[in-house]
């Protein structure tokens, strides 16, 4: 039987349900700017397992390579200091970055929710932001 064709209809359909999957763009920044808080008020606590959970898989891996001991230590001997008020927010697609006072926080949406990919970071003058956290 040769391919059915089914109209627009159902292709509206189908793109409604995909982009309502992913949230619209203020639920994806509210989330963003949820999970950075959380980050940020773990950090001030100093909560490491609650820093470590909000890591995504290879940003928490490539934190453990580095230091040799697991994220949990690992966290708590990296210099980076609760970085003040939310100033900013962008989220692209699956990615965002988040402007604090005295940082920047990169994240990516997994799964399981949005998870931070770099932490401590700061811009340089048209080139990368050196971060104190990131992902391999």
């Amino acid at each position: 039987m040769p391919g059915r064709w089914y109209g627009p209809g159902v292709a509206a359909v189908a793109v409604v349900v995909t982009a309502s999957a992913c949230g619209t763009l203020p639920e994806r920044r509210d989330a963003v700017t949820a999970e950075v808080i959380r980050f940020e008020r773990a950090l001030g606590a100093g909560e490491h397992a609650r820093l470590c959970n909000a890591l995504a898989p290879a940003t928490r891996e490539e934190l453990e390579q580095s230091a040799g001991s697991r994220c949990e230590r690992a966290i708590g001997e990296e210099d980076v200091s609760p970085a003040g008020d939310v100033r900013h927010v962008d989220v692209y697609g699956d990615q965002a970055r988040v402007v604090l006072e005295h940082d920047t926080v990169f994240l990516a949406h997994f799964p399981t929710g949005w998870r931070v990919t770099a932490a401590g970071c700061l811009p340089r003058h048209e080139r990368p932001y050196q971060c104190e956290i990131k992902g391999g």
